[in-house]
């Protein structure tokens, strides 16, 4: 085997990551997260039924409805996995290459399922769809954005943990209108949220390059709120072990995941155009 002579620096460059926003805390509910125990199962989600109310008139008889709840399923039907290997030479010179190469590895599996959760707009009940909108200025980004916020408050949706993610282009777009600039309209300085960049009638704004694109440069603007989606995830095993036909040691991982749009009526959409 031959020796590489030159030192790899400590500091190894990091791929550059994008803001994964998706499958995180804003945007979906993890009320199911312990009960994955393998790929295919399901996740059993009870859903409350309404109760009715009528009027009551004295001395009437009270008749008692039944209230049986609905049950929607949640599936495990997710699956991706990381396989790596690194020369014993090579990890000598290069430090803790197997940690660096599994942080990056386990960022691109978030990375994945942000994207497969950012995928679920297409389930958006129709009365939520705003349709195609042109957006080529400030105050259309804006107030397009409360339009959505609108769209959600005809439709019942809770105001409390409301969200809106949009791309890095639309953003840009934000800055130019300065209801969304000045702290006192944004009404917001928390930017420890990864993509959190602002407020805009009391939704999060979040940036992502992971929002969808429908077709050509038209976007899948979303709004709504976390118990809008369920989403479970497990890494089920992350294991090391040594090759036995050559000096190396490799480094493996399993994430099971699944995500479901249970509430439609609970998310709007916008498909904006940048022409």
């Amino acid at each position: 085997m031959v020796f590489k002579p030159e030192v790899w620096s400590a500091r190894t460059l990091v791929a550059l990551r994008k803001n994964l926003v998706y499958a995180g805390p804003t945007v979906v509910n993890h009320d199911y997260e312990g009960e994955i125990q393998k790929q295919g199962d399901l996740v059993h989600i009870r859903m409350v039924g309404d109760v009715t109310v009528s009027t009551y008139t004295a001395g009437s008889t009270i008749s008692y409805e039944d209230t049986p709840d609905a049950e929607t399923t949640l599936p495990i039907d997710q699956s991706d996995m990381f396989a790596f290997k690194v020369d014993d030479i090579d990890r000598a010179q290069a430090g803790d290459e197997l940690a660096q190469r599994t942080d990056n590895a386990g960022y691109r599996m978030a990375d994945k399922a942000d994207q497969y959760v950012a995928g679920l707009y297409t389930g958006v009940v129709s009365g939520n769809d705003l349709g195609t909108v042109s957006i080529t200025t400030g105050d259309l980004a804006y107030n397009n954005l409360i339009n959505l916020g609108v769209q959600l408050d005809e439709a019942n949706v809770p105001e409390q943990g409301r969200y809106v993610v949009v791309p890095p282009w639309y953003y840009g777009l934000l800055l130019q209108n300065d209801k969304f600039v000045r702290f006192d309209a944004s009404g917001t300085t928390d930017g420890l949220r990864q993509g959190l960049v602002g407020r805009v009638d009391g939704m999060d704004v979040l940036k992502s390059n992971n929002v969808p694109v429908i077709t050509g440069d038209d976007y899948a603007v979303t709004a709504g709120y976390p118990g809008a989606i369920s989403f479970a995830n497990q890494v089920s095993q992350v294991e090391q072990l040594r090759l036995e036909t050559t000096f190396a040691t490799a480094v493996r991982g399993l994430h099971l995941y699944g995500a479901k749009l249970v509430r439609p009526d609970g998310i709007a959409l916008l498909c904006a155009s940048q022409t």
